[in-house]
Parts: C-alpha cells; sequence; structure tokens
C-alpha cells in the first residue's frame, strides 16, 4: 500500500530519522487505513515538551491523534497508539451501524433541547479560532465523529435541512442535538 506522508515542523523542521520512524511506525496499522491515505503530520518542540500531531482523512470523516510528550520517540509510538484505537473504534463501528441505525435514531429523535444556563464571566477573552469545512451529515454521522475525535461536542452541516447543528454528549452518557430555530 502507498501513503502520502506530508511532514511539517513548527519551531524546526524533524530530522530524517524522526520522519523514518514516523513513517515506519504508522505503515504498521496499514491493514486499518485505506488504500493511498494522505497522513499529515506536524512536529512541534516547546522547551522539554515534543509534540505530534497526525491527521488522516477519511471518508466523510478525519481521524486526528496529538501527543506531547518529553521525547519525540515516545510521542510518536503514543500517537500511533493513540490512531489505532480510533480506527478500530471507526471499523467498529461501522460494522455495528446497520444494527444501531434504527435505536440510535430514535433515541436522537426523543432528546429534547435542554441546556443548562450558565452565568456569563465579566469579560470574554477568545484564545483560539478554529475554521473547518461543514460537511453534509446526518445527526448519527456527527455522533460517530464526535466520537472518534474524542470530543464532546461537534458541530456540522445536517444533510437532511442543510443547517449547522451541534451534536453532543451529555452527562448520562446519551447524546444532544441542538437545532437552530428562526
Amino acid at each position: 500500500m502507498k501513503f502520502d506522508f506530508k511532514f511539517t515542523g513548527k519551531n524546526q523542521d524533524a530530522p530524517e530519522d524522526v520522519r523514518e520512524r514516523t513513517e515506519q511506525k504508522i505503515r504498521k496499522l496499514e491493514k486499518l487505513l485505506p488504500r493511498d491515505a494522505e497522513i499529515t503530520v506536524t512536529y512541534s518542540v516547546n522547551r522539554q515538551d515534543n509534540r505530534i500531531e497526525v491527521s488522516v482523512p477519511l471518508p466523510k470523516r478525519i481521524l486526528r491523534a496529538q501527543v506531547t510528550s518529553s521525547s519525540m520517540y515516545n510521542a510518536i509510538d503514543e500517537v500511533v497508539d493513540v490512531l489505532e484505537k480510533q480506527l478500530l473504534k471507526y471499523k467498529h463501528r461501522l460494522k455495528d451501524r446497520s444494527r444501531r441505525d434504527a435505536a440510535f435514531s430514535e433515541e436522537l429523535s426523543q432528546m429534547g433541547g435542554d441546556s443548562d444556563e450558565s452565568d456569563a464571566a465579566d469579560e470574554v477573552v477568545i484564545m483560539k479560532t478554529k475554521r473547518f469545512p461543514l460537511k453534509p451529515m446526518d445527526a448519527e454521522e456527527a455522533c460517530m465523529e464526535m466520537e472518534l475525535l474524542g470530543h464532546s461536542f461537534y458541530v456540522f452541516r445536517n444533510g437532511r435541512t442543510d443547517e449547522v447543528n451541534v451534536v453532543y454528549k451529555r452527562q448520562d452518557g446519551t447524546f444532544g442535538l441542538i437545532e437552530p430555530e428562526y
């Protein structure tokens, strides 16, 4: 299988031996990765912290793993472990999807739009802004994407209504869906 690796570095370029080690470790996941996968690897070093971020675009999804460690080699090993867990989870969910479709959709439709209101702080400081393309998908796919990324919420474009929606993980372990009301 041929993988297309793209290496970038923040604060410095990664040495060739680090790049080779990363390729070697990620190639061990070739049974789980799609053919001709484009794998983006970003290295950064900040004082004693070595960080590696790996992104793998899949059909309708992007797997992303980020690890910070005192050693770049340890970070590589850990990020590959995280990716392997995400890929196994993704493959498992795809296999179980047909079995879960009816129950999952029913669970989502029964959930209300209950949201806890909290008091706003006197001063709001936005530390980081992220931009990303909104791909049309249904709420179930958005929940699966959220779980794969390990996030507590996920913003997506609803393929049925073509509006921006948010799915989120509730404290009781169920999912919530936020739809705009005009």
